[in-house]
């Protein structure tokens, strides 16, 4: 099976900064930047330059000290945002315009008060200008999750006849199901005229937490790009979670699609990003979170003690995460017991840890966890009552 590239475009430092509280300084966003760039992804959007002095400085330094990857400004369907995003671009190696406008009838009459056939005409002319400027231009189709699919198509032909490389079409408000926003994909994959001259993206939101799945949906209809975020981190509820795309086509080979992101690199960044943006990955997030290797339950410790593939789909190792995590708790069995002791230097025959357990149950009851320091008293304690 021929094996075809997914594109990886990250946004944490526009989307995923949007999050109230995760204000980004320059230097930090710059050694962000690095770390993107290090950990393989294709495309970095770097801010929506227009939008204050800093943003723009920032884009303008990070577009300067990029390598590899493409460097993205974002901006909408308005002259001057596009001139400032060309500006702040001028130093990156590869620069990318994003511009783009709602084209649902929701976008369209309730929010910007215009006509299909206005916001037809105003798409065209933001890829031409944004074109003027740069090679690479992407277009957005704001809420394209929730826009008929006959104008959205329309509005697809219509800018790449202008020019542009990369069509976004954003589940903006999180709102798709995984079949409906794959149909979606695939129906412009097979029905837009000019496709095979533009990337069709995915961009989703996780609203009602379906932002990963309806990115896998996107790529298996035809998409070849997959925007994200370091973490989920996005507005609201977040965008797709880089880490999780990654891993799952890296899982399932059978799906023909891989990406240039080089996975043993993840945990730290994730580290990186949740210290810098003052996020906390919570402990059960997929693929970064602090419990995604960790097993407490007997029947899992004892399962994954023989076999570490009969509780986890993933090594460890490949993520970044030194190894899995045995956590001693009420639920723990005595071959959990038996291996974090062996891990300290102790060997118990069979009676001496049935002993042992008993001991630690009793502990364990009073406490969430056990950790080493309970365990070397623990073992000091039955020395005694073993000497007696």
């Amino acid at each position: 099976m021929s094996v075809q590239k997914i594109q990886i475009f990250d946004t944490t430092l526009r989307d995923g900064e949007q999050v109230p509280g995760c204000k980004l300084n320059q230097a930090e966003k710059l050694v962000i930047a690095r770390q993107l760039e290090a950990l393989g992804v294709d495309v970095i959007e770097a801010g929506f330059p227009v939008s204050s002095p800093g943003d723009f400085a920032a884009v303008a330094a990070i577009a300067a000290q990029t390598q590899e990857a493409t460097v993205c400004g974002l901006t909408r369907a308005v002259e001057n945002d596009i001139r400032v995003a060309a500006e702040a671009l001028r130093g990156a190696r590869r620069p990318r315009i994003h511009t783009g406008i709602g084209t649902s009838d929701l976008h369209i009459f309730q929010k910007l008060r215009t006509t299909r056939e206005d916001v037809l005409i105003r798409a065209v002319a933001a890829v031409k200008l944004s074109k003027s400027f740069v090679e690479d231009v992407e277009f957005y189709a704001e809420d394209a999750g929730r826009t008929d699919n006959e104008f959205l198509a329309r509005v697809c032909e219509a800018v790449i006849a202008a020019g542009a490389t990369v069509l976004n079409i954003p589940d903006t408000t999180g709102y798709c199901l995984p079949h409906e926003y794959g149909a979606k994909i695939k129906y412009l994959y097979e029905n837009v005229k000019g496709i095979d001259r533009a990337i069709l993206s995915t961009h989703c939101h996780n609203d009602l937490g379906l932002a990963t799945a309806n990115s896998i949906a996107g790529v298996t209809n035809g998409a070849r790009q997959i925007e994200c975020t370091i973490n989920g981190v996005g507005e609201r509820a977040g965008n797709t979670a880089l880490e999780e795309v990654v891993m799952i086509l890296r899982q399932h080979p059978d799906l023909g699609l891989s990406t240039n992101v080089q996975t043993r690199r993840l945990a730290e960044t994730s580290a990186l990003v949740s210290h810098l943006m003052s996020m906390p990955v919570q402990a059960n997030k997929a693929i970064v979170g602090a419990n995604a290797f960790s097993h407490s339950s007997g029947i899992h410790q004892d399962g994954v003690i023989k076999c570490r593939e009969t509780y986890e789909i993933i090594d460890p190792k490949e993520v970044g995460v030194v190894d899995s995590s045995i956590v001693l708790t009420a639920r723990s069995g005595r071959a959990a017991l038996a291996y974090r002791l062996q891990k300290l230097g102790y060997d118990f025959e069979r009676p001496a840890l049935n002993a042992a357990y008993a001991s630690f149950l009793t502990l364990a009851d009073r406490k969430r966890e056990v950790g080493d320091e309970d365990l070397h008293a623990l073992v000091e304690q039955e020395k005694l009552v073993a000497a007696n």
